[in-house]
């Protein structure tokens, strides 16, 4: 059983399409119902779960009795009522693990940012989780031994068609999250093709120019993607690069990413300071052949260890050992 948030949640969601992969619709029941998984009319990014072919099996549903485990697959408001309403109905020894894909570093700390705190302690004190995998997995946290990292991935079954040219330089087009977003932005927006390319101060997402698969495409025509953390340290552009093929220089993440990408094999990592950004951008841009060498290291590593289907055979696992 699959309870989740009908909210954007791209852990969730990138969980769901994996699980459906690896085992098929009439295995994974989501709770309630997401009509996002089933139906296409969501744009990416908020089609990661979307999986064709499933509308017809999704209706069907199996009692209680028979579930044989039970995924809380987000740390939202919405995931853990329709958990609270079903908990005293699952088999005492039926699994629970709890996937905490929220932006912060405590185990179901996202639900005191909503204000509804008095949710995880009443889920807990009615059945402490089996497993908690968790996306923000800090290197300055202590977590205890049945809390396992669980980065975003990517949904292969959304790559664009990659045109193979180049049209930018360098770029970095997102808002400014976190402190490090601005100082790099000030730092690059008038070096490059930045200012004309759209990496500049006080970017609004609802006005991005780049949405759905054409930002991908985009995104794969970039000599340079730029990446530094938002509201958590794990970042959908950390995959979204080296997935188009885009070679990537990125802050390095305070997380645990277990089979992370290689500095300078994979990507490129710059200094939390910032004060090699520009000396990276100047070599990589004139050294096409390493760059793009490292560029397709780090696609093959995704398709490797970080597709959605490897994080939910991950999952599958770890679960597996209890039962």
């Amino acid at each position: 059983m699959f309870i989740n948030s009908h909210s954007a949640d791209y852990v969730q969601d990138l969980t769901y399409s994996g699980l459906i992969k690896l085992l098929g619709v009439d295995n994974v029941i989501d709770y309630h119902w997401n009509k996002k998984y089933h139906v296409p009319y969501k744009k990416y990014p908020k089609n990661l779960g979307y999986t064709p072919g499933t509308l017809l099996g999704s209706l069907m549903r199996r009692p209680l009795k028979k579930i044989d485990a039970v995924v809380i697959a987000a740390s939202k408001v919405s995931a853990f009522e329709s958990y609270l309403e079903i908990v005293d109905q699952i088999p005492p020894g039926v699994p629970v693990v709890f996937v905490d894909g929220g932006d912060k570093p405590g185990i179901g700390q996202d639900l005191d940012v909503y204000g509804r705190p008095e949710l995880f302690s009443a889920a807990i004190q009615k059945r402490p989780f089996d497993i908690v995998f968790k996306r923000e997995y800090n290197l300055e946290h202590s977590y205890d031994e049945n809390v396992y990292p669980f980065p975003m991935s990517f949904n292969l079954d959304r790559l664009p068609v990659i045109p193979g040219s180049y049209k930018y330089d360098v770029s970095f087009w997102a808002v400014e999250s976190w402190d490090i977003r601005t100082r790099a932005l000030t730092l690059l927006e008038d070096h490059y093709d930045c200012r004309q390319n759209g990496t500049v101060r006080n970017q609004v997402f609802s006005k991005y120019k780049r949405k759905g698969l054409f930002y991908l495409q985009e995104l794969s025509q970039c000599r340079i993607v730029l990446n530094f953390r938002g509201g958590g340290w794990d970042t959908m552009r950390y995959w979204e690069a080296p997935a188009v093929g885009a070679f990537m220089i990125t802050q390095k993440p305070g997380i645990l990413i277990p089979n992370n990408f290689a500095d300078k094999s994979e990507v490129v990592y710059c200094k939390d300071d910032l004060s090699d950004l520009i000396e990276l951008c100047d070599y990589y841009l004139n050294n096409e052949t390493e760059r793009e060498r490292i560029a397709e290291n780090g696609r093959q590593k995704l398709i490797t260890y970080h597709a959605d289907e490897a994080r939910a055979q991950f999952l599958l696992e770890q679960l597996s050992k209890l039962m």
